[in-house]
């Protein structure tokens, strides 16, 4: 095995497909149960606010795990194709920055979600992760900018028209796939 000086983890190809897949599979799912609950003949409808909180972070919990894990399988393929050792010092330190940044995100948006400031987490959650996302570029990934950027814009504009949170998932889920399209 070689000592590689490169991180064993991107968004590149099919990391950045499933990651894009899971946003957008999980936003459909969260706004329809948002949906549900407002029609009275939904089942939904009698579940109490708390049991709605429960299902929208069990998913939300579901998409961090499924992410992390299709960063770490691919991130593991790759290396063993290329025949290089997964934790090097440049992947170990980028995967303490992932930790850091995730507990960071999640801090403060528990924090804004236990103050009722609910109609701006998800604009809060896209400028994070905009910043999240570039402060893992590097240099031969200029295209990664693109998506924080684009993240970032996306919350601003959430902040402003807080109804939609919902699009703005999508298009960044859409985002994320193209991603994965251009940069296999």
């Amino acid at each position: 095995m070689n000592d590689n000086i490169k991180i064993n983890f991107s968004l590149k190809g099919y990391t950045s497909i499933l990651i894009g897949a899971y946003f957008f599979i999980s936003n459909h799912f969260i706004k329809t149960i948002l949906d549900s609950t407002i029609i009275e003949e939904s089942p939904l409808a009698k579940t109490s606010p708390e049991s709605i909180k429960t299902i929208v972070i069990s998913i939300l919990f579901l998409v961090f795990l499924l992410s992390s894990f299709t960063l770490f399988f691919f991130g593991k393929r790759n290396a063993k194709k290329l025949q290089h050792q997964l934790w090097n010092a440049k992947t170990k330190a980028a995967f303490k920055k992932y930790i850091l940044g995730i507990i960071i995100i999640s801090t403060i948006l528990i924090i804004l979600m236990n103050l009722g400031f609910i109609n701006y987490l998800t604009s809060t959650f896209l400028v994070l992760y905009g910043v999240f996302l570039f402060l893992f570029k590097n240099k031969e990934s200029k295209d990664l900018l693109v998506l924080a950027s684009l993240c970032v814009l996306l919350g601003v504009l959430c902040f402003l028209i807080p109804s939609y949170w919902s699009s703005a998932i999508s298009i960044i889920a859409i985002v994320h796939v193209t991603y994965g399209f251009i940069a296999k």
